[in-house]
């Protein structure tokens, strides 16, 4: 049976409720005891909560009768949302129950109270048969405050959350009408989520960090759920391939041994300079994880990537390799057309590139970080603290999509790639997205490899904002000028907290739970907010508790008390 329901249908034209209207099998009243006898774990309490809802249905149209006494007003249709979309479900309970509420003849003086007893019956009819709490009977059934939202999404594959959200549901379920916008680029759906227009979005990890503390727009922006891990490469051209290769050890096959250093990119960028050209690399934002990772491996193989300053934004004082932000979906026509020479961006493109033959891929994120974090779910601070039901509805629905995503060994991967190629969402072929999102990825045309967690949507606590990944992206900011005095350990700290909500989204997680929708065990919900130390593929070990200690471990970008200076500063 589906376990899914719908708001706003009228029932009054099914000739089957009246014929049930006039058979009369149980009892009006049924004992408490009996109740929690028959339903097991949670199933009183969603009872419950859905008779509270009725209650707050009643006040919200001025305590009009709710129940009429014949027939179906205008007021009543309000409930259609508590019926059960399966119909045959419906006419069971009915034929079991006697009565459909809104059709029932009153007794004079008594009816409503009539229609009440049977109203109850007809749920409590429902969690029985179902023998455990369906959505909208559900304990979390709090309404949102707000219903109908906008969230803003760029066309990559790790927006995938949000189009199966809408495509299987489940923002449906949660009483919420959502609407999603693909946008430009990434500052103009920073800039739409702080003015209001979005409500939330698909956002960089850094950019909360990086609007709450200042670094270009300023806002509170939060983010109570990631939305993936991994996913992104770096992928450089033909002709730079080409003279990479020579440098790539080898491996018995013949093939590149990975993965690949940016050492082997050194003497190519040497060439580049001895010919009195300029290197130039695309990434998405300044505050990307695209730009840090490009940059942790051009550092990692001796190739300044640049820093930031006051006085200048370019990221470029010092380069070797100079990087600029180009929008994911033009990366493919920027490198074809000679304006970069490599990228480091999400999928599709970094296959989009190697499909069209214009490109090889040299590495993948989670080549340099095993499931580092990627996408957040972003929103306004002062919106989640004025809507927490709304902002709960939200995570529910995300999370719920995640695990579909993730479900029974990605089977549901192809279906989504599917989904994702519409030109509304991502809008690339379904086999260019479904190349890396089935778990293989091709680094050049015929070296096709297994990568079963290029991306992960839920699994190893994909989903949970831990502090210790927002302290990661605050130690690249410091690292390359965008933070530009040196902070306590604390303040990396404090910032994270002001930022990655793991508590709002263990409130999400745990109805879930409460609702028989999820496992205990799919979440990290005694953890202190900070994963183990981890080791990157240039050895050097994170702690998210000690980021000074880490970032004076780097090669290469600022430590200590070191800043960018100009001539107009002192000292």
């Amino acid at each position: 049976m589906q376990a899914a329901w719908r708001c706003g249908d009228s029932f009054a034209e099914s000739r089957f409720f009246d014929r049930a209207a006039r058979r009369d099998r149980f009892s009006d009243q049924m004992p408490c005891s009996f109740l929690h006898r028959r339903i097991p774990g949670p199933a009183p309490a969603a009872l419950a909560c859905t008779l509270s809802r009725i209650g707050r249905i009643n006040e919200t149209i001025g305590n009009k009768d709710l129940f009429p006494p014949s027939g179906i007003s205008e007021h009543s249709r309000a409930t259609a949302c508590l019926l059960p979309q399966d119909l045959s479900a419906a006419v069971f309970l009915f034929s079991v129950f006697g009565a459909h509420p809104f059709s029932r003849p009153g007794v004079a003086g008594t009816g409503k109270d009539v229609t009440m007893n049977r109203f109850l019956s007809f749920l409590l009819g429902w969690v029985l048969l179902v023998g455990a709490p369906a959505p909208a009977l559900a304990s979390h059934a709090r309404e949102p405050e707000i219903r109908a939202l906008t969230f803003g999404f760029i066309k990559l594959t790790d927006m995938a959350p949000l189009a199966i959200a809408l495509e299987r549901g489940y923002f449906a379920e949660e009483g919420l009408s959502v609407t999603l916008e693909a946008q430009a680029n990434w500052r103009i759906l920073l800039d739409g989520v702080i003015a209001g227009t979005l409500q939330g979005a698909h956002m960089l990890a850094g950019q909360p960090l990086a609007a709450t503390i200042g670094y270009g727009p300023q806002a509170h922006i939060v983010t109570p759920l990631s939305m993936d891990l991994n996913g992104n490469g770096i992928t450089v051209s033909n002709e730079v391939w080409q003279m990479m290769r020579p440098h790539v050890p080898s491996r018995p096959d013949g093939r590149p041994a990975h993965p690949i250093s940016a050492a082997a990119l050194a003497p190519v960028v040497r060439a580049f300079r001895e010919e009195g050209r300029r290197f130039d690399m695309g990434m998405v934002f300044p505050v990307s994880t695209h730009n840090y990772e490009l940059r942790y491996w051009l550092a990692a193989g001796g190739l300044h990537p640049g820093l930031y300053a006051p006085h200048d934004a370019s990221g470029q004082i010092g380069a070797d390799v100079f990087l600029s932000v180009t929008p994911p979906p033009q990366m493919t026509a920027a490198l074809e057309a000679g304006t970069i020479s490599g990228y480091c961006v999400g999928e599709p493109w970094n296959q989009a590139a190697v499909q069209r033959g214009i490109g090889v891929a040299v590495i993948t994120d989670y080549q340099i970080w095993a499931d580092n974090p990627e996408k957040v779910f972003g929103l306004r601070a002062d919106f989640a603290e004025a809507y927490p039901n709304t902002t709960r509805a939200i995570l529910r629905a995300l999370i719920r999509a995640a695990m579909w995503l993730d479900a029974d060994d990605n089977a549901n991967r192809r279906a989504a790639a599917e989904i994702l190629s519409r030109s509304d969402y991502v809008g690339a072929e379904t086999e260019v997205i479904a190349a890396s999102m089935t778990g293989t990825f091709e680094y050049e045309p015929g070296d096709m490899r297994a990568v079963p967690d290029f991306n992960v949507f839920f699994r190893g606590y994909a989903t949970y904002p831990f502090y210790s990944d927002a302290i990661w992206y605050l130690t690249q900011m410091r690292r390359w000028g965008q933070i530009p005095q040196a902070q306590t350990d604390q303040w990396y700290a404090d910032i994270a907290a002001s930022v990655y909500r793991p508590d709002i989204y263990s409130d999400a997680a745990r109805s879930l739970i409460r609702d028989g929708l999820a496992r205990p065990e799919d979440f990290p919900l005694d953890s202190d907010g900070f994963r183990p130390p981890v080791t990157l593929f240039d050895g050097i070990p994170y702690d998210g508790r000690a980021p000074n200690t880490y970032i004076d471990s780097l090669p290469l970008g600022l430590t200590g008390a070191q800043r960018v200076r100009d001539e107009a500063q002192d000292g």
